[in-house]
């Protein structure tokens, strides 16, 4: 049996859920600009714990959605997962960010060749990696500046989603008739119920003395104006 709590900080969405064996059982999510997950996590955990009747002792793992995303995030997100795994000495999952994401097109009803899931970075930057209907990852997760050939050698080789807040980048420079955008998707911990049941299976687990989120870029401090 695997009983796993899944943890998404990576960017605006606070979102928390509870899984069984890959089955999702309970999920509290709240998507705000203002990045309330220090205030909202703990308070989500608790609460979907009740909902779905397990106590806190039951988790057989913890699951963290480990980045690309927002440093501060990414940090809250991981710091709180390794506390948790530390205390209840149980294993730590990692999720891709990006992955997640891509998972929010099922196979099944997906009609596109393609799947690139992207997160906005910084000014012209994206996060983005690219994924096959199938959810097969085809090319590796970059940070990118968008431009006009931007993922063109997917695009002339099938219809292609560009899904999450980086997409919106895309709109001014990428035109093809087989390309459709979705700028509301938002990773969610409801997609990680399956990931981590998969890896809690293979046994596919993080040192949670030395796990570190995947930044992807160096995190720059910015100066107050």
């Amino acid at each position: 049996m695997g009983i796993i709590l899944n943890l998404e900080t990576a960017t605006t969405n606070c979102s928390v859920s509870i899984a069984k064996n890959g089955n999702l059982l309970v999920i509290k999510e709240n998507d705000t600009p203002n990045y309330s997950h220090s205030e909202q996590l703990h308070v989500f955990i608790q609460e979907v714990l009740k909902e779905a009747k397990i106590e806190i002792s039951d988790l057989n793992a913890i699951a963290v959605s480990k980045g690309p995303g927002s440093y501060t995030g990414l940090r809250i997100g991981v710091s709180a997962a390794k506390g948790l795994c530390f205390a209840l000495d149980i294993p730590l999952i990692s999720i891709a960010t990006l992955e997640s994401m891509a998972f929010q097109i099922t196979s099944s009803s997906s009609t596109y060749d393609f799947i690139i899931p992207l997160l906005d970075a910084r000014r012209m930057e994206v996060y983005s990696a690219v994924f096959t209907k199938e959810h097969r990852q085809v090319r590796k997760t970059e940070a990118e500046i968008i431009h006009e050939d931007s993922f063109k050698e997917y695009i002339d080789m099938g219809k292609t989603m560009l899904l999450g807040s980086g997409a919106e980048k895309c709109k001014d420079f990428i035109s093809s008739t087989g390309v459709q955008f979705n700028t509301a998707v938002v990773p969610s911990a409801k997609e990680m119920a399956i990931l981590s049941h998969q890896k809690f299976k293979a046994g596919d687990f993080e040192d949670v003395a030395y796990f570190e989120p995947y930044y992807l870029k160096d995190f720059i401090l910015q100066r107050p104006k």
